[in-house]
């Protein structure tokens, strides 16, 4: 018990927090210069000094980037931690306003996946036309040109 007592006082330079959260060092000392990450304490050498919360900080930062957040978004909810149960109506707004986010460029692509599989079938078809008479230009680029698509 003593040793998880002392943990969050260990303090380690950045090459072992990069390695740890599995970042790089100048991923780390951006997401400083952005203010995600406090400016850690510095040795008399200039070297920095980061603590374990420095590397749990890294790893919700990733998580929250891998869910889609932005750098800003990343740092409102990282403020909102700091505020613990008095955060979750503000939580739940940005985590509503990221679904209906996700949900409108599922929307567009399912829109786009649409448009690529009629295309497809139009060059298969064309294709299908030229072996059995001469060639036409091609219908996807032609409809393109003229307008038809933007």
């Amino acid at each position: 018990m003593v040793a998880k007592e002392q943990a969050p006082h260990m303090t380690m330079q950045i090459g072992e927090v990069a390695k740890r959260a599995s970042l790089t060092v100048d991923a780390i000392r951006f997401y400083e210069r952005r203010r995600l990450l406090p400016t850690p304490s510095r040795t008399a050498g200039r070297f920095r000094l980061y603590t374990e919360d420095a590397i749990e900080r890294l790893q919700f930062i990733q998580q929250m980037q891998g869910l889609g957040f932005s750098l800003k978004e990343v740092g409102e909810l990282s403020k909102l931690r700091e505020r613990k149960a008095d955060a979750c109506e503000s939580v739940k707004k940005l985590l509503e306003t990221k679904l209906a986010d996700v949900r409108s460029k599922l929307a567009h692509l399912r829109q786009l996946e649409s448009e690529l599989a009629t295309d497809l079938r139009r060059c298969g078809s064309e294709l299908n036309h030229r072996r059995r008479s001469s060639p036409c230009p091609c219908p996807v680029l032609e409809e393109a040109t003229v307008g038809g698509r933007q």
